[in-house]
């Protein structure tokens, strides 16, 4: 994909760990994209592992950032255009390689709404304060 999106004229900064060490500590890695997020490193994120679960799980922990694990375009656009989602996650597992450059197009062409859905993305943020109180 990084192929793919350098093709689209995006500079990406590829946080996978190298392969020739086994397997990826994917926590590791999705924890780090989002902290680049939260930090204003970037302004968005792509996130493949296995299921794009785990990833969306570890993205998630971080305050202010939401990820959206996506399976199709529609979700895709969803995640961006109602939920403000800074990061996507993939499925390798899940979603085979064209699938997920059309859903990596559908989010990146997607711009937050704001609309009927502002409220509702104020109640996810008013949540997580609450919650980082605890």
């Amino acid at each position: 994909m990084v192929a793919y999106l350098n093709g689209l004229g995006i500079n990406v900064a590829d946080y996978s760990s190298d392969k020739r060490q086994g397997n990826t500590v994917y926590p590791d890695v999705a924890h780090a994209v989002a902290m680049s997020i939260k930090q204003g490193e970037h302004e968005r994120g792509i996130l493949i592992c296995g299921t794009g679960i785990g990833m969306s799980i570890v993205a998630n922990k971080v305050p202010g950032v939401r990820a959206a694990q996506c399976h199709d375009t529609f979700s895709a656009e969803r995640a961006r255009k109602s939920n403000n989602a800074q990061i996507i996650t993939l499925g390798a597992r899940v979603i085979g390689t064209e699938l997920g450059k059309k859903i990596i197009q559908a989010w990146l062409e997607s711009e937050y709404e704001g609309g009927g859905s502002a409220p509702k993305v104020e109640r996810i943020d008013y949540y997580e304060h609450q919650h980082a109180r605890d």
